[in-house]
């Protein structure tokens, strides 16, 4: 079992953009990993506390084959100085790759969490 991390940045709290780039995320780190969903046991999302509009769990069950993942929202740590409407995974997959071939997807504003990341 791996984690695989990852990051996106909305400009509004706003049900449809929320949705839209949970989606976004969770689509590139299936492809870039290569993953169906039967490989996920359980997604983690945190969003930071100006993102209300709707739960990143909900935007993800409404996509194809994850109405069987095991899904959990939390509310990010509200830091001074940080990074605003971010919401962030965390997949717990299953796959015999290496740590070190995982790709951590970081997109939009999202990037600068990990500028280590190329």
């Amino acid at each position: 079992m791996r984690g695989i991390r990852g990051a996106i940045t909305v400009e509004k709290n706003d049900s449809t953009e929320v949705c839209n780039a949970v989606q976004e995320m969770l689509k590139e780190i299936m492809s870039k990993n290569e993953l169906a969903t039967s490989d996920i046991g359980a997604a983690i999302f945190s969003a930071t506390n100006d993102i209300n509009a709707i739960f990143p769990a909900a935007a993800a069950r409404k996509m194809e084959g994850w109405d069987l993942v095991p899904l959990f929202d939390a509310q990010q740590l509200e830091i001074e100085g940080s990074i605003t409407k971010c919401v962030r995974v965390l997949l717990l997959v299953d796959t015999d790759k290496p740590q070190k071939e995982i790709k951590h997807i970081y997109l939009r504003r999202a990037k600068m969490l990990r500028p280590d990341i190329k």
